[in-house]
This record gives structure tokens, sequence and C-alpha cells, in this order.
């Protein structure tokens, strides 16, 4: 089995309404999401799936109105790349703009591995 696109598709469109429910509903129970900021040089690695839930809560609770727009993705296997534009005003006031893109992993059509990255926007 290979990932869709139109399942790459699903995911943004539960990021974009905040579904926590609905995004977890994707990954596997051991899935690892590596945060684009953290301690690390891959950022912070969540383990499991309720640790990614919470990181995904506290990302949506630290930028209320965030989006992802302006997306493409690229499939090979189970392998994808997502590429898109967030934006949001985090709850300090501070606007969000930045390009990114998500390298995902899938095991039985299920993520397993979201490693996420952010270009540094310098004012």
């Amino acid at each position: 089995m290979s990932v869709s696109i139109e399942t790459l598709e699903s995911i943004m469109k539960a990021f974009n309404t905040h579904d926590l429910d609905a995004i977890m509903e994707f990954f596997t129970d051991d899935c690892t999401f590596d945060t684009s900021k953290g301690p690390e040089p891959h950022g912070q690695r969540l383990v499991g799936k309720a640790a990614v839930r919470e990181g995904l809560a506290a990302r949506f609770a630290a930028i209320p109105d965030v989006q992802y727009d302006a997306d493409q993705h690229w499939t090979s296997g189970d392998l994808a790349v997502s590429e898109w534009l967030v934006h949001g005003t985090a709850t300090d006031g501070t606007p969000v703009r930045a390009r990114g893109c998500d390298h995902w992993e899938f095991r039985d059509e299920k993520i397993v591995r979201k490693d996420s990255y952010w270009k540094i926007v310098d004012a």
C-alpha cells in the first residue's frame, strides 16, 4: 500500500479545522512527531499518540487561528512530503507566517512519523 495525495489533503483539512480527534485518527499508537523547534537538532521528539496529541493541542492553543495553505504533496510508497505556508497570530499578538514542510512516514496507511520544518523568518 502507498499513501495517497487524497490522504494528505484530508490530513491538512483536519489540521486546518483544529480537529484533534480527526487528526489523531491518522496516527499509529506508536507514532513520533519531530517538531520544528526544540532542544535537539531534530527539534522536540514527541513519542506516542498521547504525546503527539498534547503537542498539537499546545500548538493550537499558542496560535489559535493557525492555518496551513498553499499546500503541495508528493508521495513515494509509504513516504510523503507536504509543503505549505503556515500563518496565524500567536496569543502574544505576534504574527506567524512561514513556509514549511512535513516529511511523513506511513505504515498500513497511518502516520508512524511526522517530521516538521519551518523556515526561520528574520525581521
